[in-house]
């Protein structure tokens, strides 16, 4: 009897251990299946840039372009954007010629490129910084010089290839005949960068009724173009916004946002990448049944030097993917490459990859007239999604997005 009592004692100690255990895995496997959050921020780092392209021009057997010759250049640009350019009045102290500010309008108020003859918008300018007889040095405004027609001694005209968003401009010296007959220097361009609203320089090179600068100076007084080129280069790049972000919380080894080497799957991705809407992508993923959470960041578009964030909820093993579009493009976006455990902290960036969606016809970023930047529509396109590549000299992702997790 005492051993049977034993036996059950020791069975019941036994169960009593088993249920013991049991219960404190539970209680461990409830705690660590309990929703935890973290907070993820996107930072527009990239640096602004005055212009989104510029260059030079000169002659074709001489750097100095003679009376009946011509030079030509090609640039990119889209609506609310415009030309500037500049070149010695070779027979002068201190004169040259350019356009009104901020530059040769490109299109009409229709959004209609402008071209052939726009040879009316040429103007001649005194630098104010030498004698126009003697040459003696002076520090006088620049100004227009009066009565002389600049149209009848220099002809612009532009051509515009619609698909690019890309104009030819030609350059032709007619002056020679006339009482003003001059050579022109080699000079210089540029277009400035738009953010959406306005131009970030609405007056290049120089500012009329203003003292001058040493760049626009060389140009007068020299026909140099050195110095200018230095600074346009330092002042010229792509730059973007970026649209809201889109972060979804998953479960599973595919990226449910989007699979590169195939194409768009129609579902909301194109949207993001075309326009920044991330509402149909927010919709579809919602639908999912390994989607734990769709969050987004941001109600608007950021502009560099601003950030936007959003919390999301997880639980072990769960993984987090995110999108943004690129929002100077046609149909680029920023997503991570690699798969990211939604408990991981820290920087993500190195992780995020530009991508594009292959939806659109890509342009020039920033220059490209169907972009919705400039309220336009890409032409259509099926390839598959695929990292955007070397043809446009676009920042490297950790220039432009910065990623964290905390």
């Amino acid at each position: 009897m005492k051993r049977n009592i034993l036996k059950m004692t020791t069975l019941g100690f036994g169960l009593m251990t088993i249920f013991s255990l049991s219960s404190c895995d539970d209680d461990e496997m409830m705690v660590m299946e309990s929703p935890m959050e973290k907070t993820i921020t996107f930072e527009n780092i990239v640096t602004l840039k005055d212009f989104v392209e510029s260059g030079s021009f000169q002659g074709t057997n001489t750097p100095v372009i003679m009376p009946g010759e011509s030079v030509s250049f090609k640039f990119i640009a889209g609506k609310a954007q415009s030309l500037m350019f500049a070149t010695m009045y070779g027979a002068s102290k201190d004169w040259f010629f350019a356009s009104k500010q901020p530059g040769i309008k490109l299109f009409d108020a229709n959004g209609n490129a402008i071209t052939g003859d726009v040879s009316s918008v040429v103007l001649l300018w005194d630098n104010g910084t030498k004698d126009n007889t003697t040459g003696a040095a002076q520090n006088n405004p620049i100004a227009q010089v009066p009565n002389v027609n600049a149209s009848q001694l220099v002809k612009l005209n532009l051509s515009y290839d619609i698909v690019k968003s890309e104009f030819t401009l030609t350059i032709a010296n007619t002056s020679g005949g006339t009482a003003n007959e001059t050579p022109l220097s080699p000079g210089v361009w540029a277009v400035s960068n738009y953010n959406g609203a306005q131009l970030l320089n609405s007056a290049p090179f120089f500012t009329p009724n203003a003292l001058s600068n040493p760049e626009i100076s060389d140009i007068a007084q020299m026909g140099s173009i050195t110095k200018m080129v230095t600074k346009l280069n330092a002042n010229t790049g792509i730059m973007t916004g970026l649209s809201p972000a889109l972060v979804v919380v998953y479960s599973g080894n595919q990226n449910p946002i989007y699979q590169a080497g195939q194409l768009d799957s129609g579902n909301g991705l194109k949207e993001v990448s075309q326009t920044g809407n991330v509402m149909k992508l927010q919709t579809t993923l919602k639908a999912m049944s390994n989607v734990k959470g769709v969050y987004i960041a941001g109600n608007a578009p950021l502009a560099p030097g601003s950030k936007m964030m959003t919390s999301f909820s997880f639980t072990p093993g769960d993984k987090i993917a995110y999108v943004t579009m690129f929002g100077f493009s046609n149909d680029w976006f920023y997503a991570n490459e690699q798969s990211i455990d939604a408990g991981t902290t820290g920087d993500l960036t190195s992780k995020t990859t530009l991508f594009d969606s292959g939806t659109g016809v890509n342009q020039y970023p920033g220059a490209g007239n169907r972009q919705s930047l400039f309220g336009g529509t890409p032409q259509a396109e099926s390839i598959v999604i695929s990292k955007v590549g070397t043809q446009y000299p676009v920042p490297a992702v950790q220039n432009v997005l910065k990623v964290t997790v905390n």
